[in-house]
């Protein structure tokens, strides 16, 4: 089903998609950014909730959204110093977060008006958008072009299948950047959900956040996530890390990942409502953020006031600063290439 979201303030009309299952399910997404604004699950006792931050005007999107629901692209997360050699030469970034780039830059695929079409088979329905990139745009070399499909399947799982070309040489890390409250959008803080991470590393930040190009083991910090955890219980630790970056805002390196298949990367519960959370994907990294830098200034659809701690996000990616970083896998993209990325969010109940 389409409607009409809203109108941009350039006079874009931006069109909204609602994809539904046989359970019920619903996820929207918009094609202004290619965002999720509404991704509406039962708990355990079927009352159904919306469990992912978004605003109700096309406005608000415009105006001061930190990317709620958003693709991010060409590169997320964090480039150091808005700068980064590739093939011999430098390209300068725009720095929109202190001496950063950070999310693709000023005007990244978070802002852009994607193409969309829909499809419903057997098991499911999908929403495909794409975007072409020109040469150039945000300082990043090549025209890329980027197609992703957004698949709910009967089951409850979302799955996000990214792919990109280009004619030149250039860097991608695609991701998708939907804040998450299991007991739903609006409700409060998430300190009490328990989180589970596949991941015995981090990449550790500066106090720039930006990654040091080290690998730091978890165990014994508060990044030791491979058992079920309390968000809150360390969220405002003494710990360096914690420290630099308000809360959690790091990358995890993901246990067992070929980058090619999904692996497991994370399971979040919220015990009041029983909702359930699995992320799974190809990516060799997951961005564990707490909503750090939510103010109290944006009001959400629900028409409530989002604050610090009020979301957390799973943003599946390679990993920050990667183009500058010579350890970490590689996000350059050739000519004849195809970047292929697949990431599934399962939603389920526990009693």
């Amino acid at each position: 089903m389409m409607r009409i979201f809203g109108v941009t303030s350039s006079g874009t009309a931006v069109e909204e998609y609602t994809l539904t299952n046989a359970q019920g399910m619903e996820v929207k997404i918009i094609t202004y950014g290619g965002t999720i604004t509404s991704i509406r699950v039962p708990d355990r006792r079927g009352h159904f909730a919306n469990v992912t931050l978004s605003f109700a005007q096309m406005e608000d999107y415009e105006l001061g959204s930190p990317y709620f629901g958003s693709l991010i692209g060409r590169v997320a997360n964090r480039i150091g110093y808005a700068r980064f050699t590739l093939g011999g030469k430098t390209y300068l970034l725009a720095a929109n977060s202190g001496k950063n780039t950070l999310h693709g830059g000023a005007k990244g695929f978070d802002s852009k008006i994607w193409s969309a079409e829909t499809s419903r088979f057997e098991t499911g329905e999908s929403a495909a958008l794409t975007y072409v990139s020109p040469d150039g745009e945000e300082g990043f070399p090549g025209t890329l072009t980027v197609r992703v499909v957004y698949t709910l399947f009967d089951d409850n799982a979302l799955s996000i299948d990214y792919t990109a070309t280009t004619d030149a040489l250039t860097v991608v890390n695609l991701t998708n950047h939907a804040y998450f409250n299991l007991a739903g959008a609006g409700s409060g803080s998430i300190e009490d959900h328990l989180i589970t991470i596949n991941a015995d590393q981090i990449t550790p930040i500066d106090s720039n956040l930006i990654t040091t190009g080290e690998f730091a083991a978890v165990a014994g910090t508060p990044f030791d996530l491979r058992l079920p955890t309390r968000i809150g219980e360390s969220l405002r630790s003494n710990h360096p890390q914690i420290v630099f970056a308000r809360g959690y805002d790091h990358n995890f390196v993901i246990n067992d990942s070929d980058q090619r298949t999904p692996v497991f990367a994370a399971r979040v519960v919220e015990p009041v409502s029983g909702r359930v959370l699995e992320v799974l994907t190809s990516e060799p990294g997951v961005q564990f953020y707490t909503g750090n830098f939510l103010d109290g200034t944006l009001v959400g659809a629900e028409g409530y006031i989002y604050r610090q701690g009020d979301a957390f996000c799973l943003e599946t990616q390679h990993f920050p600063d990667s183009p500058n970083q010579p350890r970490f896998p590689s996000v350059e993209l050739r000519p004849g290439e195809l970047f292929q990325s697949t990431t599934i969010y399962r939603f389920s109940t526990q009693v």
